[in-house]
């Protein structure tokens, strides 16, 4: 439910629909001059499934109680208010607990410069920035394996590479976004690192492996990511959050789960039913590029370090279930993680190398959990970063004619550019 009201009206605002033990559930907002000492946490947007239109906001909170997101055009005095839902994040490696809270904003205006802030009573919180998708050419950042021991040069990374490019649309983190899924201190310092960005431009994250372990390095659900991130609806409630898909300008984005070795104990019909989910999705969709997001690569590579034990290259479990769909419905690019290095595979089709087919690359990592010279190169890697490897990011840029992705060192200095062009 959707309420509208000026700035200088003495509005009363809905309460907020908590979740369950929240108390405060149903009481009205006093009118009054509004104070500006409200300080969420963890402000953050996440991507919604049409980003022309919405948008979901989430921010946290030491306590309870009923919220509301205010939102206007910027500049306009019309405010608009929308109830936010909150639940209770137990907290844990010297965290405290918090209230999660979340709003979607639909019905909003294509290419529209907005402001939103929270509210709670007559607290307010500053204003943050927000942009709906023009459908037009936009820019992406692109970040994998963010998984560090303090995330300090993950930050260096991430804020010197939106310095280079503060004109991308959104951001993607391919998943190991931490390094141990059920440790909210981790979370947290996660949050702090992508603070000044995610808070007026929405992430559009991947769900990793490393996300699917418990404190004590057991496999488990990855119940933190998916409170962190509310994301659109895949039709499923048992794998909700698990895998979506969303639009941004002519591009169409499939994001996975690729973790059913990690999840499997929980959900035994992961893949079948994520396969079948896939298939329909972009088979559905009418953009003009369909680019598919997954943590664990598709490729199986050996190792070149002799201590090892001997692996063939080949495919990967995940590469073998995922790219025969992937080819079948016209997928043009997929970006994979997990093996923290970047390689450019060119295209690929029926498990071999074609001048058709989806372009698959696996773009390094953005955190300090570094594998120097651990991979061979495979027979099917048209590029490799050079070793011993460092950190990397890399920029999507999408046009009517062309997807081009650039990956680049910490410093700034091109690694290597992927051009994928429809057949003519």
């Amino acid at each position: 439910m959707i309420g509208r009201y000026t700035g200088k009206a003495a509005g009363i605002v809905l309460a907020v629909l908590l979740a369950a033990g929240i108390s405060g559930c149903g009481a009205e907002q006093q009118s009054g001059a509004v104070k500006e000492n409200m300080r969420p946490f963890a402000v953050r947007q996440i991507v919604a499934a049409d980003n022309e239109t919405g948008r979901t906001v989430m921010w946290q909170l030491p306590k309870g109680g009923d919220n509301t997101l205010e939102y206007r055009k910027k500049g306009s005095g019309e405010i608009r208010s929308v109830k936010a839902d909150g639940k209770t994040l137990k907290g844990n490696r010297g965290i405290s607990d918090s209230t999660l809270y979340t709003a979607r904003l639909t019905n909003l205006q294509k290419g529209t410069d907005y402001e939103y802030r929270t509210r709670s009573g007559n607290e307010v919180s500053p204003w943050y920035s927000l942009k709906t998708d023009d459908g037009k050419a936009f820019k992406a950042l692109i970040t994998s394996d963010s998984q560090s021991s303090d995330y300090s040069d993950w930050e260096k990374l991430f804020r010197d590479a939106y310095s280079r490019n503060p004109d991308i649309s959104f951001f993607v983190d391919l998943g190991d976004i931490v390094d141990n899924g059920q440790d909210e201190y981790q979370w947290q310092a996660w949050f702090r690192t992508v603070k000044d960005v995610i808070e007026k431009v929405p992430a559009a994250p991947v769900l990793g492996n490393h996300e699917a372990y418990s404190l004590d390095w057991k496999t488990a659900m990855p119940e933190r990511y998916l409170a962190h991130f509310q994301l659109p609806s895949n039709g499923n409630e048992n794998h909700q959050g698990h895998y979506y898909s969303y639009d941004w300008g002519d591009v169409h984005f499939a994001v996975l789960d690729t973790s059913e070795t990690e999840e499997g104990e929980w959900l035994p019909d992961l893949f079948a039913r994520e396969k079948e989910w896939l298939a329909n999705d972009l088979k559905s969709t009418d953009k003009k590029w369909k680019v598919v997001l997954m943590h664990k690569d598709p490729l199986q590579y050996s190792f070149a370090d002799t201590g090892r034990p001997a692996r063939e290259e080949g495919f990967s479990f995940e590469g073998r279930e995922f790219m025969p769909i992937l080819e079948e419905n016209g997928a043009d690019l997929v970006l994979s993680a997990h093996l923290h290095t970047y390689r450019d595979r060119g295209h690929i089709e029926n498990f071999a190398r074609s001048d058709k087919g989806p372009v698959y690359v696996i773009v390094g990592l953005g955190g300090n959990v570094r594998y120097p010279g651990l991979w061979k190169r495979h027979s099917l890697d048209e590029y490799a970063a050079p070793q011993p490897e460092t950190n990397n990011y890399s920029i999507l840029e999408a046009t009517e004619d062309v997807l081009i992705l650039t990956g680049y060192l910490p410093d700034g200095t091109e690694l290597h550019r992927t051009v994928v062009r429809k057949d003519s």
